[in-house]
Order: C-alpha cells, then sequence, then structure tokens
C-alpha cells in the first residue's frame, strides 16, 4: 500500500530552461492517500507527462519522486508491475484499449490478472455507463467517448491507492461526465484511494480538496 506520493523540484527535461511558474514542477509537493487532487494545466504544459512520470511509464524528468520515502528511479521493473496492478491505476488520455478486441476483453485482460470484480458487476458497471451493449463488439470500432467509458472499466478492475486520470471526461457529455464522477469517486472512498485528475478545461466534478495550476 502507498501512503503517499511525494515530488521534489521534479520538472520534465524539455522544460529544465525557461518552465514557467508552476505550482507543481519545481516545487515540493506531496500527494496523500484518500485526497482528492485537480490539476488544472493549459496544452502543452506537461500534464500528460506527470501522470507518466508518477505511473512510472516515462523517467525524462530532473528532480525527485517517492512513493512513501523511496525514490521511484530505484524500483525493479518486476516491482512497478506489482505496483500498477495493486496500488497506481492511470486512464492515459490515449486510453491504450486494444482496437481488435471486444470491450469485454478489454476489461478482461485486466481483471483476470487482479480478480477484483464479478462478471456481474462489470456488466453493471457498463449498464451505468450505457455500453452494456457494446459488450461484445471491438473497442476499436467505438466512438472515442464509449472506448473513455471502456477505459474507465478497466482502470477500475484492480486494487487501488491512487487513480490517476488524465483527461477523464474529454470525450463526454456532461450527464456522462457526471456518471463517471460518481463511479469514480464511490470507487475512491471504497478503497480509500486518492484520486489525482488533470484538466485543460473540462474537469471532472469531483469535491476536489487541493486544485494545482501546472
Amino acid at each position: 500500500m502507498i501512503q503517499r506520493i511525494g515530488l521534489e523540484g521534479v520538472v520534465p527535461q524539455v522544460f529544465t530552461e525557461g518552465c514557467p511558474y508552476s505550482e507543481v514542477w519545481h516545487q515540493s509537493l506531496t500527494l496523500e492517500r484518500g485526497q482528492l487532487y485537480l490539476i488544472e494545466a493549459t496544452s502543452g504544459a506537461g500534464k500528460s507527462s506527470l501522470c507518466s512520470y508518477l505511473y512510472g511509464h516515462r523517467s525524462d524528468y530532473t528532480g525527485r519522486i517517492t512513493f512513501d520515502g523511496e525514490d521511484i528511479r530505484e524500483i525493479k521493473p518486476e516491482r512497478w508491475s506489482t505496483i500498477r496492478r495493486e496500488s497506481i491505476g492511470l486512464l492515459f488520455q490515449e486510453l491504450k484499449l486494444f482496437d481488435n478486441l471486444s470491450v469485454w476483453e478489454n476489461i478482461q485482460i485486466k481483471n483476470q490478472l487482479t480478480q477484483q470484480h464479478s462478471p456481474e458487476e462489470i456488466v453493471r458497471l457498463l449498464t451505468l455507463l450505457g455500453i452494456s451493449d457494446k459488450i461484445d463488439q471491438p473497442a476499436g470500432k467505438l466512438s472515442l467517448g464509449q472506448q473513455q467509458r471502456v477505459a474507465l472499466v478497466r482502470l477500475l478492475m484492480q486494487p487501488l491507492d491512487f487513480i490517476l486520470l488524465d483527461e477523464p471526461i474529454s470525450h463526454l457529455d456532461d450527464a456522462n461526465g457526471t456518471i463517471v464522477a460518481e463511479l469514480i469517486i464511490a470507487e475512491a472512498h471504497r478503497q480509500g484511494a486518492a484520486i489525482v485528475c488533470t484538466s485543460v478545461g473540462k474537469a471532472l466534478p469531483l469535491p476536489y480538496q487541493h486544485i494545482y495550476q501546472l
């Protein structure tokens, strides 16, 4: 279980010369389990980079990121696999679904590793999001909004200490955005997880306790 993520003077390497003022980059910042964080940004400010750094997907930054005081640069690949399966989930802006696999298969790829939810619970989530009728369709045939909802359900198929969301409702209308918010906050409360959400203007409607300008 990860309780705290620390950022100490972190900045993307591409910004090392001339990074504009930020409440995240170049700062000392702690993200705590159970809290709700919104990272507001303009396009190109590095919000997707931040999510990828916290997920261990990229390391092209200067400074230091820690999990409960441990520098994540010291974490071995096999342990990263455990962390991504049992502690930290990321909804990529690019979604990263397998286009040729069905909605059900995309979700089961993760759920078979974790056994987090029953088939009935998965169908319930898909029904709430209005896409249960797409369950056997290839993910690549769906609209971007439908794909975003599939990726969200897949994200929830694991234990979570930190939920990283990179523009999670960018392709959704307000009604679906509200449903997504309700599902995510319910899961966060159930697991005691933190939510770290990025936005370039259309923020997931949650009662954020901390809002930072990237």
